[in-house]
C-alpha cells in the first residue's frame, strides 16, 4: 500500500482502535500531531513508532512546531524562539542572525527527528505587514531579502537536523488582517505587488531546495477568484511552471474557514488536489475525516507519490535522550536558549 493524498489526526496521546482504522485507510499517507497527542518525549517516541509500525511504507508524521506561538511540543523539548526574534537581531548583526537561524533550524528538527517525527510544516515565509494578527511574529521580517536569507540559514539547519522544509503560506498571507482559520480573507493587491515582495522569498527558496509548499487559503482577486490553495493559476501556472518549484504541495487545513468556500469536505479535497496539491490536510474534526475517506475519489499521480516520499525524515536520527550528549547540538542548544522565550501556541495547524 502506498501513501495516499490525505492527512488526518489522532484523538491522543495513544493510538485509539478508531485512530488505527482511518490511519490504514488508503486514501491516508500522513499523520499531523498537536499539544494534545504530546506528554514527554517518551510518549512521543511510542506513538510515533506505533503509526509508522501501521503500514508499509510508513505514514509520514508532520507537526507545526515553528516556535514562539506556535510550538506543539513544549515540556522536554527546547523553546524555539518565535522567527521574529532572528529578524530583530538581523537588523543589527545580519552574520550573527544567519548563524543563530541555522543553529535554530538544527535544534528544531534534530530534538523532532529524535522522537520519530518526519518533519515540521516550517518556515514562515510570509511578510510581516504589521496588520495580519495571525502572522505577527511568526514571520522572520518585513523585508523580502530578510526573509529569504534567515530562512535560508533555518533551511541549512533543518537539514543538518534531518528533516525537510515546507514554505508557508504561499504566495503570502501577510497583508491581510483577516485569519483564515475564523475567516475568508481576500487580498486585493495586483499580481505584479505580490510578485515583487511576498513572492521574492518563496522564489528564493526554491532556487535554495525547499521541500514542499503550503499555499494561504487566501483570495486574491486580481489573480483568481479562489484561494491559493484551490487554485490552478497559483498551484500549476505560477507555483510549478513560472517559479519552478518540483516538490509537494500540501493543503492547509481543510477545516478552516478559509476553505469553505469550496463545498463540502470531499468537494474541498477534490478542488485542491485537482489544482495541484498532492497531500490535502483535515485537522480537529474526525466526522469530517471520515466523510472525507467515504466520499473521496482520488487516483493518486505517480508523480505525488514520489514527491511524498522525499519528506521522510532522514533515517538512523540521534534519540533525544542522546543528543545531549553531542557537544556541537549542546552548544546549539546554549545559542538558542538565548536568543528568546517563547509564548502560547495558536490553537489550530
Amino acid at each position: 500500500m502506498g501513501l495516499g493524498p490525505v492527512m488526518l489526526d489522532v484523538a491522543g496521546t495513544r493510538l485509539t482502535a478508531e485512530d488505527e482504522a482511518r490511519l490504514l485507510h488508503p486514501l491516508v499517507g500522513g499523520v499531523i500531531l498537536f499539544r494534545r497527542n504530546y506528554e514527554s518525549p517518551a510518549q512521543l517516541t511510542a506513538l510515533t513508532g506505533a503509526i509508522h509500525a501501521l503500514r508499509s511504507p510508513p505514514l509520514l508524521i508532520a507537526v507545526d512546531h515553528e516556535g514562539g506561538r506556535v510550538q506543539r511540543f513544549r515540556e522536554g523539548f527546547t523553546n524555539i524562539p518565535a522567527m521574529r526574534e532572528l529578524g530583530k537581531i538581523w537588523d543589527a548583526h545580519p552574520q550573527k542572525a544567519r548563524h543563530l537561524a541555522q543553529q535554530t533550524g538544527f535544534v528544531l528538527a534534530s530534538e523532532l527527528r529524535g522522537c520519530g517525527v518526519d518533519f515540521s510544516f516550517t518556515p514562515v515565509l510570509d511578510m510581516d505587514y504589521g496588520q495580519s494578527s495571525v502572522i505577527g511574529d511568526r514571520a522572520f521580517h518585513k523585508d523580502a531579502q530578510a526573509i529569504a536569507e534567515l530562512a535560508h540559514s533555518l533551511l541549512q539547519g533543518l537539514k543538518q537536523g534531518g528533516m525537510h522544509t515546507v514554505g508557508k503560506h504561499f504566495p503570502g498571507h501577510g497583508f491581510v488582517a483577516a485569519d483564515s482559520h475564523l475567516d475568508i480573507p481576500v487580498d486585493e493587491r495586483e499580481f505584479v505587488d505580490i510578485e515583487l515582495a511576498d513572492l521574492i522569498p518563496f522564489r528564493q527558496m526554491i532556487g535554495y531546495g525547499l521541500t514542499a509548499v503550503m499555499p494561504a487559503h487566501v483570495i486574491y482577486p486580481k489573480v483568481d477568484s479562489r484561494p491559493a490553495g484551490f487554485s490552478p493559476v497559483w498551484l500549476k501556472k505560477i507555483l510549478r511552471e513560472q517559479l519552478g518549484f518540483e516538490g509537494v504541495i500540501f493543503s492547509d487545513d481543510l477545516s478552516m474557514e478559509g476553505a469553505t468556500v469550496a463545498g463540502n469536505i470531499v468537494q474541498r479535497a477534490q478542488a485542491a488536489l485537482q489544482a495541484g496539491c498532492d497531500m490535502v490536510l483535515v485537522c480537529n474534526k474526525p466526522e469530517s475525516a471520515d466523510e472525507l475517506l467515504r466520499g473521496l475519489h482520488w487516483e493518486m499521480p505517480v508523480t505525488s507519490r514520489a514527491r511524498l516520499v522525499h519528506m521522510r525524515g532522514a533515517p538512523h536520527p540521534i534519540e533525544l535522550a542522546k543528543l545531549h550528549e553531542q557537544p556541537h547540538f549542546l552548544k546549539a542548544l546554549s545559542e538558542v536558549a538565548g536568543i528568546g522565550m517563547s509564548s502560547p501556541e495558536l490553537p489550530l495547524a
